[in-house]
């Protein structure tokens, strides 16, 4: 079965691309506009692309209208963003931020979520988020008349205590209640886990038809 995506019209490609790229971490993004007002809103056409530099990289929809939602606004106007990851506390108030609000309506207020002062950046970060990236914008690129691509460079991080060794730098997954996006209205949770050893190429080669590596369940 092929989809040629030539053929479909953008909302059918969403569909097909959300219900088969699974799960996706979920950016719960907090900016400010000129007069310092606060925005949140999610977004889970969202990931990590490099380490040198820390970058991450977020997918906006633009507004029916053409006009950039107020994210990709404020990021352009400032060139600051905080992304918030989303765990299963965080996830009731990150629907409530989803709502398409007039501007000016406080998302932060509606989901009674409490914020804390960024070190770096003027966005604040959420303060009930497990891990918030403080983020500078490199490049936005305008795909489509739809469709704003944003790159940002994260400059500082920020995590729940006890959620990372300070020391070894290994998370304590059991603390790391994550939320991936489906579909639709779809979520999960990051619980059942497995670890696959990946053999060094000198041992697999000497015997490629050995069977597999074991699933190891965390």
């Amino acid at each position: 079965m092929e989809f040629d995506f030539s053929k479909f019209n953008a909302k059918d490609r969403y569909k097909l691309l959300t219900s088969t790229v699974i799960p996706r971490p979920i950016a719960l993004i907090t900016t400010v506009d000129e007069q310092g007002r606060v925005n949140a809103a999610p977004y889970s056409f969202f990931n990590m692309f490099s380490e040198d530099p820390p970058t991450c990289v977020i997918g906006v929809q633009r507004r029916p209208d053409g006009r950039p939602k107020d994210t990709a606004q404020y990021i352009r106007d400032s060139g600051e963003f905080v992304v918030n990851m989303v765990d299963m506390a965080l996830a009731d108030a990150m629907n409530i931020t989803a709502i398409n609000f007039e501007p000016g309506i406080d998302e932060l207020e509606m989901a009674r979520l409490e914020t804390e002062p960024s070190r770096l950046v003027k966005p604040p970060r959420i303060a009930t988020a497990p891990v918030a990236f403080e983020c500078k914008r490199s490049v936005t690129l305008q795909l489509s008349a739809e469709r704003d691509i944003v790159v940002g460079e994260v400059l500082t991080m920020h995590a729940r205590e006890g959620l990372i060794d300070p020391e070894t730098l290994y998370l304590d997954q059991s603390k790391y209640d994550a939320v991936g996006r489906l579909y639709a209205d779809l979520y999960c949770p990051l619980r059942e886990i497995f670890a696959l050893k990946r053999p060094e190429p000198q041992e697999w080669l000497a015997d490629p038809k050995q069977p597999l590596p074991p699933k190891v369940y965390k």
